[in-house]
């Protein structure tokens, strides 16, 4: 195996330590909020209610190689407001449109540019729910199958969801493991030969672990193979929600927004399942400072660049931890999708949602 590169723990002097090889990274200003914020570790209550109001966004740049994916003096832009908390973006090559969820409001909705964001899906997740014992009756994460169509992680209806986005007609096409149902599943990716990986935390359930709705015994993360089998890859995390896979499909990552222990994992990945699992990233410290909200959403980019959800905003950063930027609010960014052909990162931002543009052919 290759040597594992040192853990970013969030401190600001992390990199100037001898074993980064000299990378010279400017210090990361992160907005005093609480430090509990954030709808991953409020298990009893919407996080809309707890989180921060956000300000005007900004982007901390923390190295000179963030200049080849977003040009100096580039703003990022606020397109929506007013939502109760958005999250699940997914970019819609073919309609060119921008689709989101507001998991507590039970909608997905839709942004084209020069528009504003209306209704697409009402309700998103499972209609007619007990507030007493579901937490979050709407749509999660979202993203496109191989064949271009709709897939919701239906917290509220604890499945997974296929719509048609011409007809919106929805079907099943997961809701149990082992016979039992899951948790709340939350995001998912979809790999080259149309496997299925999604996470299954306890979220959508008002009382969490201790519901009386729940039948599994774990917090899982799963993968559906094409062929309908249901895989349990990892059991052992107590929150799992964003999850990625690297360019080359070896490399699983999951966040991890437990706030006794916020981090983002990466495993080894293969046709048997994970190994070597090691903690990419330590984000206690961010938290520490009062980095509003914990490790959420997260996308990898076609050259292996992570853009991910972490106590303070959404962080980039190359494979090996060594961070890039920071686009801050001041509160919980849960979110993210790459969009426009690579040109755009949107970003779901506690009650918005953000676009950052991006250079053209910084992927190539």
């Amino acid at each position: 195996m290759p040597d594992v590169p040192p853990v970013f723990d969030g401190t600001l002097d992390w990199a100037f330590r001898p074993d980064r090889r000299g990378v010279l990274i400017g210090a990361v200003a992160l907005v005093a909020t609480s430090a509990h914020a954030g709808r991953p570790g409020a298990a009893a209550a919407p996080a809309a209610a707890a989180a921060p109001a956000a300000a005007e966004p900004r982007i901390e740049r923390m190295s000179a190689k963030f200049d080849r994916m977003v040009a100096p003096g580039t703003q990022v832009e606020t397109i929506a407001t007013g939502i109760r908390w958005a999250e699940g973006p997914v970019w819609v090559e073919a309609g060119q449109y921008l689709l989101f969820s507001d998991p507590p409001a039970n909608i997905v909705r839709r942004w084209r540019k020069g528009g504003v964001a209306a209704p697409f899906l009402d309700p998103s997740g499972a209609g007619g729910t007990d507030p007493k014992l579901i937490r979050e009756p709407g749509a999660n994460g979202l993203t496109l199958d191989r064949t271009g169509q709709l897939l919701i992680a239906n917290s509220g209806g604890r499945s997974i969801d296929r719509v048609d986005l011409a007809t919106r007609r929805r079907e099943t096409v997961v809701d149990r493991y082992q016979g039992k149902r899951f948790n709340s599943p939350n995001d998912m990716h979809v790999a080259r030969d149309g496997t299925l990986y999604f996470t299954d935390p306890p979220y959508g359930l008002t009382e969490g672990d201790t519901s009386p709705l729940q039948e599994l015994a774990v917090n899982g993360v799963y993968r559906l193979r094409p062929d309908g089998v249901v895989e349990l890859l990892e059991g052992s995390l107590t929150r799992p929600n964003g999850i990625a896979l690297s360019p080359d499909e070896t490399r699983l990552y999951v966040s991890v927004s437990d706030e006794t222990a916020p981090r983002i994992m990466v495993y080894d990945l293969d046709a048997n399942g994970v190994r070597n699992a090691r903690v990419l990233l330590d984000a206690e410290a961010m938290k520490a400072r009062g980095g509003a909200g914990l490790p959420d959403g997260m996308k990898v980019a076609r050259d292996g660049t992570l853009v991910c959800s972490v106590p303070g905003g959404m962080m980039f950063m190359t494979p090996d931890a060594e961070p890039l930027a920071l686009v801050t609010t001041g509160a919980p960014i849960a979110n993210c999708a790459f969009g426009e052909r690579g040109r755009a990162l949107y970003m779901t931002a506690n009650d918005r949602v953000l676009r950052l543009p991006l250079r053209a052919g910084w992927q190539s």
